[in-house]
């Protein structure tokens, strides 16, 4: 009866997921005649704010792989990505980007972290995947290298909020929000796209919310 339900649903996935690697191969194809992906300056955490043990972390950059610290977005609103670039939710990249454009002036940061977890979606090196979101999407929020975000393997930031909400990430482009205290508000699952009113609710609610 499962398997039943859930074919339909796989089978847009793999359609969905042919057209973004379609997508995704075009892009690559044409990186060495487009801009590499910038390399984003350090953050500067908010004056007056404590860094949360669950942001006490560090991970290393896309683009350079680089260490950054994510104490340095403490007092920041932060939604936290996994993200894959063969996948059918792949198009919310641009949706990120625009939330990350509209509210980081009041306090929003976007962090994505590349994962391969889900349908191997994301076979690509750093330099393909930051390549791929700058020149496809124009990603500029932080993206940090490829990493797990579930099970035993999961890195750490994902593993204290799996811990936090009981909601493992099921699948590329599940969502948690963290408020400028750095505590976990929600999870969202993948198909909560970045426009969706509820979540940005949340997020204009948790901007508002003082130190």
């Amino acid at each position: 009866m499962t398997y039943r339900i859930l074919t339909p649903f796989v089978a847009r996935l793999i359609v969905s997921c042919a057209m973004a690697a379609s997508l995704m191969h075009t892009a690559i194809a044409q990186s060495a005649a487009t801009p590499a992906a910038p390399t984003p300056l350090a953050t500067a955490a908010t004056p007056g704010a404590t860094c949360s043990p669950l942001m006490h972390q560090r991970f290393p950059r896309l683009q350079d792989e680089v260490p950054q610290d994510l104490c340095q977005y403490a007092g920041r609103v932060a939604l936290v990505v996994n993200t894959a670039s063969y996948c059918g939710f792949t198009t919310q990249y641009e949706g990120l980007e625009a939330l990350y454009a509209k509210y980081q002036g009041k306090g929003l940061v976007v962090l994505g972290f590349p994962s391969n977890d889900f349908g191997k979606q994301e076979p690509g090196s750093s330099k393909e995947i930051a390549d791929f979101c700058y020149n496809t999407y124009g990603v500029k929020f932080p993206m940090f290298s490829k990493t797990s975000v579930k099970g035993p393997q999961a890195n750490s930031l994902h593993a204290a909020l799996i811990k936090a909400t009981g909601k493992a990430p099921e699948w590329n482009f599940h969502k948690y929000l963290i408020d400028r205290n750095g505590q976990v508000v929600r999870s969202y699952p993948s198909q909560v796209t970045p426009d969706d009113k509820a979540l940005v609710a949340d997020i204009e609610k948790a901007l508002a919310q003082k130190l």
